[in-house]
Formats: C-alpha cells, sequence, structure tokens
C-alpha cells in the first residue's frame, strides 16, 4: 500500500512538471518579444532570418529616405529589418511618415545618432555642407548603434532605389579578413564614357591631397580605383576585431590637424577616411548593384541598358531626384510616397 502510495505520488509530480513545460513553451514566445514602434519582433532566430538594412533619415530629407525604404521592401521577397538613424528633432516626424502611410507594414527601429562622437574630428566647409551633415558619419559607427546581433548588415545612403531584391546583395560573401564589400569606381565600362564627360573622380588623386607628407606616407598609388561608400555590406564582427571605427576616426582627427582632404573634392569628408582604411582590404560587390553618379550632372543620360539591367541606381552627386532638375526621375519618382505632414514635397518645374 505504501509502494502504491508512492507511486501515485511520483505520477502526480510527473504530471505537473509537463503542465508547467507546455504552459511556459506556449508564453515563451509572448515573453521574448519586443515591442518597438508599433511592431512586434519574434525571438532571436526570427531576427536572424531577417535582411538588415540600415538608411540615414535627416529632417529635410525624411521622403527620399523614405522612398528607398518603400522600393526595398517592395521589392524582395524576404523579411527585411530597418534601422532608420536620425537625430533628435526628426524622430516623431519619420514615426508619422510611416505610421501613416503605406510603410506602417514595415519591421523598423528609429535610433538617435549620438552627436558628441563627432567632437573635434569634423572641419566646418561652407563649399558643400551637405556633406557635412552628422548623418554622413553614421557609417562609421556601425558597431556602437543600437543594432541587433546580426553577422552583416547593408548600409543605403538615402538617394538610392533598390530594382533587385535586396537579400541578393546581403548573401554575398565576404573574403576572409575584410570588414566589408563595395563596388569599384572602374567597373561598369559602359558608364565609363558617360563618368569621363561630367569629370567625375574614379581615383585616389581625386579624393586626397597628394601634396600632403601624411598622404604620400601612406604608399597608395593616387591611380588606384577608388569607391563609393553610399552602399556597402559590413560584416560587423570583422568591423569590431579590426576596429575599423578607430581607424576611421584616426584620420577624420589627422584631416581636422591638416585637411588631408576637403568637402570640395568629389567625396567630401566623409569618403575619404573609407578609402583610405579599406585600401586593397575590400571585397568587390557585382558592379551592377551600385550604378552611380546619376546626380553629378543634369544632363548626363545613363544607356538605358545599363539602367534596365541595375540591380541598384544612385543619385550620388549635387543633383538629386526629388529636385530639380535631375536625370532620370521617373525611376525615382514612382517609389515616392507623399509626405502625409505636407512638410516634404517634390521640387518640380
Amino acid at each position: 500500500m505504501t509502494l502504491l502510495r508512492k507511486i501515485n505520488r511520483g505520477l502526480v509530480i510527473l504530471l505537473i512538471l509537463v503542465a508547467v513545460a507546455l504552459l511556459f513553451n506556449k508564453t515563451l514566445p509572448k515573453i521574448a518579444g519586443l515591442k518597438k514602434d508599433g511592431y512586434q519582433t519574434g525571438v532571436e532566430d526570427e531576427l536572424d532570418r531577417d535582411i538588415p538594412v540600415l538608411i540615414c533619415a535627416s529632417e529635410e530629407r525624411i521622403g527620399a529616405s523614405m522612398a528607398t525604404i518603400n522600393n526595398v521592401y517592395s521589392n524582395t521577397r524576404a523579411n527585411v529589418f530597418f534601422y532608420i538613424v536620425t537625430l533628435h528633432d526628426a524622430i516623431r516626424k519619420i514615426r508619422e511618415y510611416i505610421v501613416n502611410t503605406k510603410l506602417r507594414k514595415i519591421k523598423y527601429k528609429i535610433l538617435e545618432f549620438n552627436l558628441m562622437v563627432l567632437k573635434g574630428k569634423v572641419n566646418p566647409d561652407s563649399s558643400r555642407p551637405e556633406l557635412l551633415h552628422p548623418l554622413n558619419f553614421v557609417r562609421f559607427y556601425l558597431p556602437l548603434l543600437d543594432i541587433e546581433n546580426h553577422n552583416q548588415i547593408i548600409y543605403l545612403d538615402d538617394d538610392v532605389i533598390v530594382q533587385g531584391d535586396i537579400q541578393e546583395l546581403y548573401h554575398i560573401k565576404l573574403k576572409p579578413g575584410h570588414a566589408a564589400a563595395f563596388a569599384s569606381d572602374c567597373d561598369l565600362p559602359q558608364t565609363h564614357e558617360m563618368v569621363r564627360t561630367v569629370g567625375m573622380q574614379t581615383t585616389y588623386m581625386g579624393f586626397l591631397d597628394y601634396r600632403k607628407e601624411a598622404v604620400r606616407e601612406l604608399g597608395i598609388n593616387p591611380s588606384d580605383c577608388s569607391f563609393n561608400p553610399g552602399v556597402f555590406v559590413a560584416n560587423i564582427a570583422e568591423w569590431k576585431k579590426q576596429k575599423i571605427t578607430k581607424q576611421l576616426e584616426k584620420w577624420m582627427a589627422i584631416n581636422f590637424r591638416e585637411n588631408l582632404y576637403s568637402s570640395a573634392v568629389a567625396g567630401g569628408v566623409a569618403t575619404p577616411p573609407m578609402l583610405i582604411v579599406f585600401h586593397n582590404r575590400y571585397t568587390t560587390i557585382d558592379p551592377l548593384w551600385h550604378v552611380r553618379h546619376l546626380g553629378w550632372s543634369p544632363g548626363a543620360q545613363h544607356p538605358a541598358l545599363v539602367l534596365q539591367e541595375a540591380q541598384l541606381l544612385h543619385w550620388n552627386g549635387h543633383f538629386k531626384p526629388w529636385e530639380y532638375p535631375c536625370v532620370h526621375l521617373e525611376l525615382w519618382e514612382k517609389w515616392f510616397i507623399p509626405d502625409p505632414t505636407g512638410q516634404f514635397s517634390l521640387v518640380r518645374p
């Protein structure tokens, strides 16, 4: 009889343990989910399946950023998670733009950029003030941003349109020891004639002042091909391992003292540090995934076949597609979502 009671007691305890386990398993996803800006993110393995895309959204160019987000989201079969980096005053406006338009369905997180990290590192220069906007330097600080534990992340400027499926760019395999992948300025021969016509810079000579000793000591051939850091894929672990941010800050500080480059040249003050730190140390992106220079001249048309085959178009330069004049406006404007607050509007004749 005593033995029977012990067996019954053991069965009761076992049933209780099974019931508790089932209850815990049922409620776990709700506990692990994090509520952010109106969407529900899942557990970590769900985040791992997302394609992380980082884009900056300045207050004066919010509509441009939303157009980029719109076409990335619309042209992919993958789950995309957008990290939208901005300054404090624009946070509310960005949230309103998203929740009051078709973008309310996207998964996103708004991050505020800390301006203090740039103190003593950027010289004022009025020749192209837009290139000195603090958000131009966000790309230097990827590991310091409040992002999830992604192996790779895509960085996009706000003046791009993605015509392909963004997951194809994300799944590029970086070479061992490389922290990032860029498109070389010497790729895509079909655009070389147009680039030469408008005087676009494609070598290090166009970005660095080789009269300065610090530049000459780098040993970089001035005729080496440059790259545009407005679109790239970053390996966050390798970036941290190589202390890429510290290296970039070093060259920002040196330029602050010695003026090795200026925003008067092709890429402003954000591009040269990237060119120095990543010289001969980056994986090459398929050139069709970064067809650029669309904003360099209001009259320089790209070949129709190039535009058709391009997976990503970039209006780098003075002439932006939300302003006028600019080439190939129709390719950008179809992705524009009117600002529900009416503050951002297109400039048209």
